[in-house]
């Protein structure tokens, strides 16, 4: 009987891991323009002053502008930007130019390009945000770690939503009768 319930009990668990695998593929394999996080890019123009970049990062509720020259992507701006570059220094905001700080020629992927080489990307390159451009190099978007872990928690909604509090509160043994 006890080995009926740990048989039952190995299966469901074998359904779940099957599950979550199948998902996970599906997921990867999404292009990045089905995220359903996604934002319209916020872009500022080369000669943007550094306070005209932070204002509209701060206003839109994104961690990074995207720099552009005549329409064309040549630049992206980061919250880690802002920490590394700008923060400590002497530095008139309203007239040293957002592209004495940006960062040029940023890695890009495609809107049509899938999920899976986004994170490669921000993996192996350390990022949080990469620029998504169309055929003419021009912004069509941004995706971040956050666009692909708010999708994953949309897919995965019952099994995130439904965890205890704190990692403490997880039952490890079944007990009682």
């Amino acid at each position: 009987m006890l080995d009926e319930i740990f048989s039952e009990e190995e299966e469901i668990q074998a359904e779940r891991e099957a599950e979550a695998a199948r998902l996970g593929a599906q997921v990867l394999g999404l292009p990045i323009k089905e995220l359903s996080t996604l934002k319209p890019p916020v872009c500022v123009p080369r000669e943007a002053s550094l306070r005209e970049a932070i204002r509209r990062m701060n206003e839109s509720g994104v961690g990074c502008v995207l720099i552009e020259d005549h329409g064309r992507l040549c630049g992206i701006f980061t919250e880690r930007d802002v920490l590394t570059k700008v923060v400590g220094q002497p530095l008139d905001l309203d007239h040293e130019q957002v592209q004495a700080f940006m960062t040029p020629d940023p890695e890009v992927l495609s809107p049509d390009d899938r999920v899976s080489f986004a994170l490669n990307l921000m993996t192996v390159g350390g990022f949080r945000h990469v620029p998504l451009v169309d055929e003419g190099g021009r912004p069509a978007g941004v995706v971040s770690m956050r666009n692909v872990v708010d999708y994953m928690v949309e897919v995965f909604r019952t099994e995130v939503l439904n965890l205890p509090p704190s990692p403490r509160h997880l039952v490890h043994s079944r007990d009682g009768g």
